[in-house]
């Protein structure tokens, strides 16, 4: 999802999304061999060919994508909830949720630096997984986007509102969403320069908070709180730096302390998997990917932990009640009122980053489920720029319904249709983590894909470039965390509906499967 995190006041703090995959390869059940012969054409040329993807993505397209999609208003506006949840102690549940989401996107990236394909999930999912698990993780991952898209284009209005109050917000709403589908079909490379923009305009704003922060500790500058700023409040205000312990009850009976933090944290990063989505569409994989992996610790480091890390040493911590931003308080509390309309302006942009991303990514999940023959063969074609053009309409289509639910239904829409969207995170990572060992399986076996077939056991499990680190046990310990994240769920009400949505959810998709296979045969 992540930019993408309008929800980050809504239900979780960023949206998860996952991938789009290209034509499927030699052990993909069901692929069209036209689709896969071109997509092999296109991973061994330069040269655009007529009928396939065009890899366009830069270097920097590609790392500031992936800077960018960590980055949304879940961090600007929802990290208030974390914050009252953990105390200052919510800089341990970012480093340790950053720790696993790292894992996840290495073992995305282990499977798209030798497998490169417009997408990811869905496309390693059925070729090295089965069909029916292809089929789950596509249109889990693009339905989730569809509701992250309803939910960013469904408030653009009230940013917008801020500067002209009497436009209404419906059509903020169209005006916005007829221009990111607009620039999505020029191309991946206008993509790619969108999403580098809109970046750009994020990092900026929390480097300036940081450097501001920063300037009001060394300074001691005086605050409106009448507390000295100073990184020693994380463990003096209120009851230290662990006020409400790992868990525990509070006096309405809903549940705090880190592990509940941990819950909001986690779905905060969702977007940083899109990483592996640009894989088969950039220039080169096999250097760039990594280095956009790698460089997501840092990126946590940075952005989340030193952003809130500052706030909270400016800003005691018991008095961000989520009334305003924590960026906007940082500001204040020094003086400068300015801050709310720049911060604005800044949400604005990640909203846009937010849809951009969304489509952009259900075009090619939408491209890669029809080469898999899991959805209708038009979503398939590619236009002369070599954008899946139908994808992106079909997906533009669905949006501007599920928008007029929120309009019409915004109970219905936040209370169910966002819980989904909050689960489908989690199952979305769960096929990762599994298909990734499945996928050492089939290189084991001498089946995988380019330089590695033909190679059988540890030999080929060696040649695997970038490898995800202590690969025998790290799936594991992934799952088991996302199991503890479910159980955790259930012990807050809103999250407990995601997790019953969710349960629903997985049965609507394989009666779905199935369906479908009955109707082929």
């Amino acid at each position: 999802m992540s930019e993408r995190n309008t929800r980050g006041g809504v239900a979780a703090g960023r949206d998860g999304a996952g991938g789009a995959a290209g034509a499927a390869g030699t052990a993909a059940a069901g692929a069209g061999a036209g689709g896969a012969a071109s997509e092999h054409i296109a991973d061994h040329t330069t040269a655009p060919v007529p009928g396939t993807l065009r890899k366009s993505l830069k270097n920097r397209h590609i790392q500031l994508i992936a800077l960018g999609g960590a980055i949304g208003t879940g961090l600007f506006y929802g990290s208030s909830e974390s914050i009252s949840l953990a105390g200052p102690a919510i800089l341990v549940a970012y480093l340790l949720g950053g720790l696993i989401i790292f894992l996840i996107v290495r073992a995305l990236s282990e499977m798209s630096v030798e497998d490169p394909k417009a997408g990811a999930f869905s496309y390693y999912a059925t070729r090295y997984w089965s069909k029916r698990a292809g089929f789950v993780s596509g249109w889990n991952y693009w339905f989730n986007y569809i509701l992250v898209s309803m939910v960013e284009l469904s408030v653009v209005g009230s940013f917008v509102n801020y500067w002209f109050p009497a436009i209404p917000q419906w059509v903020s709403a169209a005006v916005f969403l007829v221009l990111i589908t607009a620039a999505n079909l020029l191309g991946v490379s206008k993509f790619g320069e969108f999403e580098f923009w809109f970046a750009v305009i994020k990092i900026v704003a929390v480097i300036a908070m940081i450097i501001g922060g920063l300037a009001v500790i060394t300074f001691a500058l005086p605050t409106d709180s009448g507390v000295k700023a100073s990184f020693m409040n994380w463990f003096t205000v209120g009851d230290g730096f662990l006020p409400n312990g790992l868990m525990q009850r509070a006096d309405d009976g809903s549940w705090t302390g880190l592990l509940m933090a941990l819950v909001v944290v986690m779905f905060s990063f969702g977007g940083t998997e899109l990483i592996g989505i640009t894989a088969g569409e950039t220039e080169d994989p096999r250097r760039i990917i990594p280095r956009a992996t790698n460089d997501i610790i840092w990126r946590i480091l940075v952005f989340y932990i030193a952003a809130l890390g500052v706030i909270m040493a400016v800003v005691p911590w018991d008095r961000i009640d989520g009334e305003s931003s924590p960026f906007v308080q940082i500001f204040d509390s020094v003086g400068v009122h300015a801050a709310a309309g720049i911060l604005n302006f800044v949400c604005l942009t990640a909203v846009m980053s937010v849809y951009n991303s969304a489509l952009y990514s259900n075009s090619r999940m939408l491209y890669s489920l029809a080469k898999q023959g899991n959805a209708p063969a038009y979503l398939g074609r590619l236009n002369k720029r070599g954008v899946p053009a139908a994808g992106v309409l079909t997906s533009a289509a669905i949006t501007v319904i599920a928008v007029v639910v929120v309009f019409v239904w915004p109970e219905f829409a936040f209370n169910y249709l966002m819980s989904i969207a909050t689960i489908s995170a989690v199952i979305n990572w769960t096929i990762i983590m599994v298909t990734e060992m499945r996928f050492r399986k089939v290189v084991a076996s001498g089946r995988g894909p380019g330089e590695l077939a033909g190679h059988t056991g540890s030999d080929a499990l060696e040649r695997i470039q970038f490898k995800l680190p202590f690969a025998h046990v790290t799936p594991y310990v992934v799952l088991v965390f996302l199991a503890a994240m479910v159980v955790l769920m259930c012990f807050s009400a809103s999250y407990r509906v995601a997790v019953v949505a969710g349960v629903v959810w997985l049965a609507v998709l394989l009666v779905a499967y199935q369906l479908t296979q009955v109707r082929r045969a």
